[in-house]
């Protein structure tokens, strides 16, 4: 009896993530504004300024993880 191979369910993965992150193009615009809002000049991203953005963004990429699987 042989293990699953972790570089084979990796492979698969990545291979679905554009799939996936087309589902969520419109959160990931509006994460992406944000970081870049809160970013410009010579001011550096800090811990949370975007945490509700990147909530809703990782919200949006487990549900079309969830959804591919079925």
């Amino acid at each position: 009896m042989s293990l699953p191979n972790v570089w084979t369910r990796t492979r698969e993965k990545l291979r679905l993530f554009p799939e996936i992150f087309a589902q969520c193009a419109e959160e990931a615009a509006v994460y992406g504004k944000c970081v870049a809002a809160t970013t410009t000049g010579q001011v550096e991203l800090k811990k949370d300024l975007c945490a509700k953005e990147f909530e809703a963004l990782k919200t949006c990429f487990t549900n079309a993880a969830k959804k591919r699987a079925k």
